[in-house]
């Protein structure tokens, strides 16, 4: 069963310094991610059996405290705070970066944007058919893409957990030699069609309050009732039921 007290999450941003170079997996958990995990097998194993798993959320960080995880991270490791920390070090060495997600128009956002915030990164783009599920045919061309990229850094967007379990069932035909991250939302943010919380959210934990309150018909279900039943597995979790 997917529980959070067994799986390795990094533990702070620091340690972003430390992952070894060559072809990585890193994926993200909140507690929506968390709660969709324990009734989607093949979405629990991609976050349990990739490379790195960051606590994006502070609902994690603490829940990992409560229930005595094998790891307790000491801060939240937001999925931004991954694509700031990889671009930058990208960015000074120079190289390669491919997006692979999201439409045309969100991507041509990001490539321009880009251009300016990293003057020395090369943007490769594919924006993949719009569709719940991709044919053998759609699935080969975006392999064929990012293997002819060979990039230095790979994001993958197509928001959870249709962008992990895509690149886990596809690793193994993924030919390249890079760290590749998985974070739907920050295409958005980084083009400017989404606006995260301000600092004052973000630090105090409280993102998920301001994303409720700005859209509060869509996010009403995913934060109301999904806040509730990841204390009721956390309540699980803890004392073994």
């Amino acid at each position: 069963m997917f529980r959070l007290k067994t799986l390795a999450i990094l533990g702070s941003k620091a340690e972003l310094a430390s992952l070894p170079d060559g072809k990585l997996l890193i994926n993200t958990i909140n507690a929506h991610s968390y709660n969709m995990a324990r009734k989607d097998k093949q979405f629990a194993e991609a976050l349990s059996k990739g490379d790195v798993l960051i606590p994006d959320g502070a609902s994690i960080v603490k829940a990992c405290e409560w229930i005595g995880a094998k790891l307790k991270p000491k801060e939240r490791v937001a999925g931004w705070d991954l694509f700031a920390y990889e671009m930058e070090r990208l960015n000074r060495k120079g190289g390669k970066c491919m997006f692979m997600g999201s439409s045309e128009k969100v991507l041509e956002l990001v490539k321009k944007r880009a251009s300016v915030d990293y003057p020395n990164i090369a943007v490769e783009m594919y924006s993949p058919p719009y569709k719940p599920e991709f044919s053998d045919e759609d699935n080969r061309s975006i392999i064929n893409a990012i293997n002819e990229a060979d990039p230095d850094l790979l994001w993958i967007g197509m928001t959870a957990p249709k962008q992990e379990k895509w690149t886990y069932s596809h690793w193994s035909e993924l030919n390249i030699h890079c760290h590749v991250g998985t974070i739907g939302a920050v295409f958005d943010f980084f083009a400017g069609t989404a606006k995260r919380a301000p600092l004052w959210w973000q630090h105090h934990g409280l993102e998920w309050l301001y994303r409720l309150i700005k859209e509060p018909r869509r996010m009403w279900r995913r934060y109301l009732v999904g806040n509730v039943l990841f204390l009721w597995y956390m309540a699980g979790e803890k004392f073994g039921i």
